[in-house]
């Protein structure tokens, strides 16, 4: 079974958002970040999450993707 971890954080600072993604498969960790314009503070999220899936989305023979929103929470 292949499961994809991704763990994302974003944050607004001017109206440029910052994406960071930690995506992880079994023992490869690779980092993502993305940033975009003219953003309000509550597309950030969808933002983030849509970054992860796009980026996971183009691996191969993957089952499950779980994304992790809050990395402090779920530490």
């Amino acid at each position: 079974m292949n499961t994809i971890l991704i763990i994302t954080n974003a944050s607004v600072k001017n109206n440029v958002a910052s994406s960071i993604l930690h995506i992880h498969r079994e023992q490869n960790i690779a980092k993502n970040i993305h940033h975009t314009m003219n953003i309000t503070s509550t597309l950030v999220e969808l933002f983030a999450i849509r970054c992860g899936i796009n980026q996971t989305i183009q691996l191969q023979d993957i089952d499950y993707i779980i994304i992790v929103i809050d990395p402090i929470l779920a530490a």
